[in-house]
């Protein structure tokens, strides 16, 4: 069976999870890697035994060796790096989001479309074994039909000060986007509707400074989709207890909560503090085995020229609400979707 190589661009918390899952898999080589930090490049070549290494990425999607890349670089760039992977007929996983422009990003569908090569794009929730039960128990009307939806996706407290000091270099796109993407994708995806309007409020109650940056600490969106669900969720970085990633569907026939609490693990603590459960701390470790599965799907629809189960057009929708979700905040009013085709 050939081995599928593989470049990471960007060499960030993810990208080097992401480096790691790829090292580590079966048929699969990591073979390049880009990062505009020369020091982090040879620390990574050497960890991996990496046959190249680039500090532009334009560089790196020359090499005639490799067969795709993962681009983990800063949202920004990401439709400007789609396109000139596909340009250079190397099949693409993208980390979420697709962008940040709707246009760019429209353009970008385009291009995608126009090519033969396998684009996939990195909601890793769908690759989780508890959403994917969750999704399962609703597409087989084991919770009859949805009503309400309750998504929460909130970092540790802990990374708060590193997430301003950041914010002050380099604007993250807005929490809506930068976070609660997962969620609004989740929502859509468990519906199967798009959604239709959105009222966002939030706050910056721990972190007063980034009230200046434009940015939101912790955040809220009312959703009322196209089915008539109504969907709520909270995105924020104020968590003194670890990740906290949580969904609740309610429906006619019963309902489902995915991970009421962020549970580490199987462990129950008995000691002076009364009963603990250890929780998870971060999203590579709570999500450790989605992130290998979908490169693993990935690799797998190379391999057969298939198309994976999330696609563009996903980005798309989701990138639409998020944004009117910013907008909703910024202008303190109801946002209504329209979408084209």
């Amino acid at each position: 069976m050939r081995t599928i190589k593989i470049g990471v661009a960007g060499l960030g918390r993810l990208g080097l999870v992401h480096a790691d899952n790829i090292y580590n898999m079966k048929h699969a080589e990591l073979t390049a890697i880009s990062n505009l930090d020369e020091e982090v490049n040879k620390e990574v070549q050497h960890r991996y035994d990496v046959p190249y290494a680039y500090t532009q990425y334009e560089e790196m999607v020359k090499n005639k060796e490799l067969d795709a890349v993962c681009i983990v670089t800063p949202s920004g760039f990401h439709t400007e790096h789609i396109q000139m992977a596909l340009e250079h007929n190397l099949h693409v996983f993208c980390e979420k989001p697709i962008g940040l422009d709707v246009e760019d990003i429209k353009r970008t569908c385009q291009v995608i479309d126009q090519s033969d090569r396998i684009f996939h794009l990195g909601f890793m929730r769908r690759y989780d074994a508890d959403y994917l039960y969750t999704k399962e128990m609703i597409d087989n009307g084991e919770i009859g039909d949805i009503s309400i939806i309750r998504s929460y996706g909130i970092d540790p407290i802990a990374g708060l000060d590193s997430f301003v000091k950041f914010a002050k270099k380099s604007p993250s796109g807005g929490i809506y986007l930068d976070m609660s993407v997962h969620d609004i994708d989740v929502i859509r995806w468990f519906t199967n509707s798009e959604i239709k309007k959105v009222w966002a409020t939030g706050n910056n109650k721990a972190a007063p400074e980034l009230d200046e940056l434009n940015e939101v600490e912790i955040g809220t969106v009312t959703m009322q989709l196209e089915n008539n669900v109504t969907a709520f969720l909270v995105g924020g970085r104020t968590a003194s207890h670890g990740y906290h990633v949580e969904t609740e569907v309610i429906g006619t026939k019963g309902m489902a909560r995915i991970a009421a609490t962020p549970d580490k693990n199987k462990v129950t603590v008995f000691n002076n503090n009364g009963v603990v459960r250890p929780t998870s701390q971060s999203f590579p470790e709570r999500f450790r085995e989605a992130y290998v599965d979908e490169i693993k799907d990935f690799v797998r629809c190379i391999r057969e020229q298939t198309k994976p189960g999330v696609s563009a057009e996903d980005g798309l929708r989701s990138t639409e609400v998020a944004l009117a979700c910013q907008k909703s905040f910024d202008e303190e009013n109801l946002v209504e979707l329209k979408y084209e085709g």
